[in-house]
């Protein structure tokens, strides 16, 4: 019997082990393989990719290495991703209370989501939940790298960057509270060419170009809201690893590109 204020994991076993022990160790191995970085002060937001972790984990490893140093400091995270199963417009939250992985349960931050409820861009909507990975594979990082926090889990459907911005200037918060847009880039070019793609694409996200395209990367959406957001809060983007599925464990006939990127406040006013 499922229980309708938990949201159960939808893709453990698939997109990454479903045994609790064989997960924590590869996440550990994962993150402990990963650059730490030199910034001194924590990051406002991330992008990280959503594959199988056998293809894009340890790209989304370097990103969240990021966050070590603020374990204790991160008390909720917005996590922002797109829809590949069920379409939706706008951005649509959980009813759910908490979102389970094989880690074990997080909680969601719903005084956050009713701070949102005047906003008509954002609705509820379990079914859009339901089976999508983009938002989970995500959490078993979060739940290693974190100690704890509260989760508002946003799967974004076709929104306008600025119905996205809009959203996360509202959650904008201090540094207790940490963006992180789910996104892998190209899908399915030879490998010379989405090398070529996602360089550009990269590019642009580092110019704060708020103008991605869901051929770029499927998570354009919420990409473009948080570039949008980042022009306006001041924040600097930092390319931490580009790559694809050729060079982790696919053939470089058909590849999926991968990204990890943290954007960081200004000096002497971080996460304002």
């Amino acid at each position: 019997m499922t229980n309708p204020a938990v949201r159960a994991p939808a893709v453990a076993g698939a997109f990454y082990p479903g045994d609790a022990i064989t997960l924590a160790a590869d996440v550990r191995s994962l993150l402990a393989d990963a650059p730490r970085g030199t910034e001194q002060r924590p990051p406002k937001a991330l992008i990280a990719p959503h594959a199988g972790y056998i293809y894009s984990g340890s790209t989304a490893a370097d990103a969240y290495a990021r966050l070590a140093p603020w374990r204790d400091a991160i008390r909720r995270v917005v996590l922002l991703g797109p829809t590949h199963r069920v379409p939706v417009r706008g951005l649509a939250a959980s009813s759910a209370e908490f979102f389970a992985t094989p880690l074990g349960q997080v909680r969601l931050d719903r005084a956050a989501l009713e701070a949102l409820a005047d906003l008509p861009q954002v609705v509820v909507s379990d079914p859009v939940h339901a089976w999508e990975h983009s938002l989970e594979v995500h959490l078993p990082f979060l739940q290693t790298v974190l100690g704890d926090f509260s989760l508002l889990p946003l799967a974004v459907g076709h929104a306008t960057p600025e119905e996205v911005a809009e959203v996360i200037d509202r959650l904008w918060g201090g540094p207790e509270t940490l963006f992180v847009v789910s996104s892998d880039l190209s899908h399915y070019l030879a490998y010379a060419s989405a090398r070529q793609t996602d360089r550009a694409t990269c590019e642009r996200i580092l110019q704060l170009d708020p103008a991605i395209d869901p051929h770029q990367a499927c998570g354009a959406y919420p990409i473009n809201g948080l570039l949008l957001a980042a022009r306006r809060h001041g924040l600097q983007p930092e390319m931490i690893h580009l790559c694809n599925s050729g060079d982790t464990a696919g053939d470089k006939e058909r590849v999926v590109g991968y990204a990890a990127f943290a954007f960081y406040g200004q000096e002497g006013k971080e996460n304002v």
